[in-house]
């Protein structure tokens, strides 16, 4: 009982220290002078809701990347996962698990079952989320951010989204004190490796800077997440050549070192430029990472957040440049019709991208079958439309002028409700629809978007889809009886709190 009440106390003293510590590591590390490109992804949410206590079934974990089925064991939080109308029990198997308590498993298991797919567009083998497993049972601070996350989906798994304040349901309760203990133990050993020189800052340490911006996500999406990511992307700019002697060395469950430094890579580049559309403008720092392209000549949906083209984001990046540019005065003369020149070309460019083309261009990799090649073609024309939207957004204030889009967000909404069908691609389009949110006019788009929001809620339990509710209700609120919108992609980052609307 003692052990389990220093536990308690430990939960509930999430102190800020560690948390500040880490701001202030972050602020002293020298800035990079960058830019970059990449991709995204996420993949399906089914399976059974977990319920009790915190702990779980023993489990065997295994250093290859996919779940192993074995028999499970009779207990109230056997992990299933539906399948075809079957139940497959995953368990994982690796010696280091032998040293972890009974929590700790059942937490691991619950990552490798409900977060990696969570994150990724579709789930495989190549699961570079399942890959990090093997290098968290081997280093403490990586572990546990792997814990947080999963306990704060548990958590979260048992809120309304209408509700979220209401009381915690009595069977995860220990999983919200989990949630607050082992973000404490990761800010805390996060900090204390970054604060010591002597320490080789690693892979792993990146991993879980990583790792903590998806817990913002399940979390809000606005406490931090933009001092995670800068501080990732120091620590990518200052140890990537590191490795260069480390390329090609397997470290990881069937991924080398330097693939895993890569995925995390195109990732954060993913996150920053979609997400700093939001932000007030010039909040972020831009960010240079080598992709060595030769090597990598086409997409890969299996290692992407989002999957959004990569073409898309340099675009969606091109844009957000521009409006951080004239961001409260606009350039006189020459500099304004060169403003203008260019973000017109980048519209024209964005205009003819061919999404099923994109689309076609995966199967090489996937051997898709028609039916996905024709969603992600959907996918990625949610992306292309939402950048047409805040492009024109950027190019009416380079002209002083307000362009109606109904048309545009009318197509936009067709393919939210088709994409609404297919859960593992829904769930890569929180963007899209907030795009659609601010732009909308009638009273039944905005019900209409609500529901999304809410479905998007119940697919991935994240609470920065909350924040995005009540960001737009604010807003059509704020914009109600105007005729003409103001200008949102200046003035959203303030009242959404900078919040991460991915």
């Amino acid at each position: 009982m003692a052990a389990k009440s220093n536990r308690s106390q430990s939960a509930r003293s999430v102190s800020k220290s560690s948390t500040s510590n880490l701001i202030l590591f972050f602020a002293t590390l020298p800035m990079p002078h960058p830019n970059g490109d990449s991709v995204a992804v996420r993949g399906k949410m089914q399976g059974r809701s977990y319920e009790g206590k915190s702990v779980g079934s023993p489990m065997r974990t295994s250093r290859i990347t996919k779940p192993v089925p074995s028999t499970p064991k009779k207990s109230p939080h056997a992990l299933v996962q539906a399948s075809g109308g079957r139940s497959l029990p995953v368990t994982l198997q690796d010696p280091y698990m032998s040293n972890l308590d009974q929590t700790s498993k059942y937490y691991i298991d619950y990552y490798n079952e409900r977060i990696c797919k969570l994150f990724i567009v579709y789930d495989s083998a190549r699961n570079p989320f399942r890959s990090l497993i093997s290098f968290g049972l081997e280093d403490s601070v990586l572990q546990k951010g792997i814990l947080a996350l999963a306990a704060r989906h548990h958590a979260n798994t048992g809120h309304s989204f209408h509700q979220l304040q209401g009381l915690t349901p009595a069977g995860l309760v220990n999983a919200n004190r989990d949630a607050l203990l082992f973000k404490h133990q990761a800010m805390e050993a996060l900090s204390r490796v970054l604060g010591d020189s002597t320490i080789k800052k690693s892979d792993t340490t990146v991993a879980s800077i990583f790792l903590l911006i998806f817990l913002d996500l399940l979390e809000s999406g606005s406490d931090g997440w933009n001092i995670h990511l800068e501080g990732a992307k120091r620590l990518i700019t200052s140890y990537q050549p590191m490795l260069g002697a480390q390329a090609g060395v397997n470290n990881g469950p069937g991924q080398t070192v330097q693939e895993i430094w890569e995925f995390i890579s195109n990732q954060i580049h993913s996150i920053e430029t979609l997400g700093a559309t939001f932000l007030r403008p010039k909040l972020l720092s831009e960010f240079m990472f080598d992709r060595q392209a030769e090597t990598q000549p086409q997409e890969e949906i299996e290692k992407s957040f989002l999957g959004c083209p990569e073409f898309l984001l340099s675009a969606i990046q091109f844009l957000s440049n521009e409006r951080d540019t004239i961001a409260g005065k606009l350039p006189d003369g020459a500099a304004l019709q060169t403003h203008i020149h260019d973000t017109t070309v980048m519209m024209e460019l964005i205009q003819n991208f061919d999404c099923y083309a994109w689309a076609l261009s995966l199967q090489r990799s996937r051997h898709s079958s028609l039916d996905e090649i024709n969603d992600l073609c959907k996918l990625s024309q949610a992306f292309k439309i939402g950048a047409l939207l805040y492009g024109r957004r950027v190019l009416d204030a380079l002209t002083e002028t307000i362009t109606v889009q109904d048309d545009l967000v009318s197509e936009l909404l067709g393919l939210i409700d088709i994409l609404k069908d297919d859960e593992a691609l829904f769930k890569c389009v929180l963007w899209a629809i907030f795009v659609a949110g601010v732009e909308c006019r009638s009273q039944a788009q905005k019900d209409f978007l609500l529901e999304s929001l809410e479905k998007f809620w119940i697919a991935t339990s994240c609470l920065n889809v909350i924040n995005a509710a009540k960001i737009l209700k604010d807003y059509w609120q704020q914009e109600e009886g105007l005729e003409t919108p103001s200008r949102w992609i200046f003035d959203i980052g303030r009242l959404g709190r900078d919040c991460l609307l991915i």
